[in-house]
């Protein structure tokens, strides 16, 4: 609403994130429902594949199949969470402001710049992640490559005592004692970079901007909020962990009791719980970061000020600073 468009303070923003999910839950579940819906059905459809090759028992084959559809899994997801975070912006963008909003209408105004998004998804994660992702394949690369060697043990085979300590062991131990040292710093230093990112997606759908040009309109808008938009991350993230442990604890403990290998219908117990909780949870970011854009848009350009103007017909003719889409038809106008 229009008397929201003001300066706000982090509690105040909290507050406000927490009213908009209260009050259009089913809005913004829906439309991560969408999202963690497919995400299911993908990973339902790997635990059905594994059962399979299981049944048929050729484990040395068994274990690259189900890797590589794993990686298609996570593409698959990346794509599809590109459009629902999307999705969810734009419908933040709109009850924040008193429009009209539908979850059919928020997909279909942003699925015509898909490819837009996903640029934008991947060009940030090349620019915020790359040396996380670089520190972590160092250790999953030898990881697989002894467990082909049989060094280590497949999922679900017990650690066969050896007579002597195989070399791969000592050297993937060295691996991990690295990985271990350097993965808070590498981490930390990800995480400050991804900041300047943090509101690339809400001004590339608000104002209908090309990747590049969201992610430097990002740098500018989140300059003196990178702390404050660090402890929405954190608040979220931490909801998350204690919603995992709630929901995920009794899995995990139960997959290290039986060397990480649970039979098909746990598994299948697991997603959908899954499924349940992303629903719920994953909204609440978004809607953090896409109220964090209109702050700073207030705070340095006085957008509250510009809105106001042009409701009263006071302003010029001019290409407005915000791209208008109809909630009715998911276009710009």
């Amino acid at each position: 609403m229009d008397s929201d468009l003001r300066p706000m303070s982090l509690g105040e923003i909290l507050d406000r994130t927490a009213q908009l999910y209260r009050n259009n839950f089913l809005l913004f579940a829906g439309i991560a429902a969408v999202f963690a819906g497919i995400a299911t059905v993908l990973s339902l459809l790997g635990i059905g594949l594994g059962a399979s090759l299981d049944a048929l028992n050729p484990r040395a084959s068994q274990h690259w199949v189900v890797q590589l559809w794993n990686g298609l899994e996570i593409l698959l997801v990346m794509l599809v969470g590109t459009v629902a975070v999307a999705a969810n912006n734009r419908a933040v963008a709109w009850v924040h402001l008193s429009e009209p909003a539908t979850i059919g209408s928020a997909y279909k105004s942003v699925m015509p710049y898909l490819g837009r998004y996903l640029w934008l998804g991947l060009l940030k994660t090349f620019y915020a992640w790359t040396p996380f992702i670089v520190l972590y394949a160092g250790l999953l690369i030898p990881y697989f490559y002894l467990q082909t060697k049989g060094v280590l043990p497949q999922p679900g085979a017990a650690p066969a005592p050896a007579p002597h300590l195989d070399p791969g062991i000592i050297v993937f131990g060295i691996v991990a004692l690295i990985f271990v040292l350097l993965f808070l710093p590498v981490l930390a230093i990800c995480i400050v970079v991804a900041l300047r990112y943090a509101l690339a997606v809400p001004a590339s759908v608000v104002e209908n901007l090309k990747a590049r040009a969201a992610i430097r309109r990002s740098i500018e808008l989140t300059k003196e909020a990178r702390g404050r938009i660090f402890m929405l991350w954190l608040l979220v993230g931490v909801i998350e962990i204690g919603l995992f442990i709630l929901t995920q604890g009794i899995f995990v403990v139960y997959a290290m009791k039986h060397h990480y290998e649970i039979p098909a219908s746990i598994r299948v117990v697991q997603q959908l719980i899954s499924f349940l909780t992303t629903s719920f949870v994953a909204p609440i970011l978004e809607t953090g970061t896409t109220l964090f854009y209109y702050d700073q848009r207030v705070r340095k350009e006085g957008f509250d000020i510009e809105r106001m103007m042009r409701a009263a017909g006071l302003t010029a003719e001019a290409e407005p600073a915000v791209m208008p889409v109809s909630p009715e038809t998911g276009e710009h106008a």
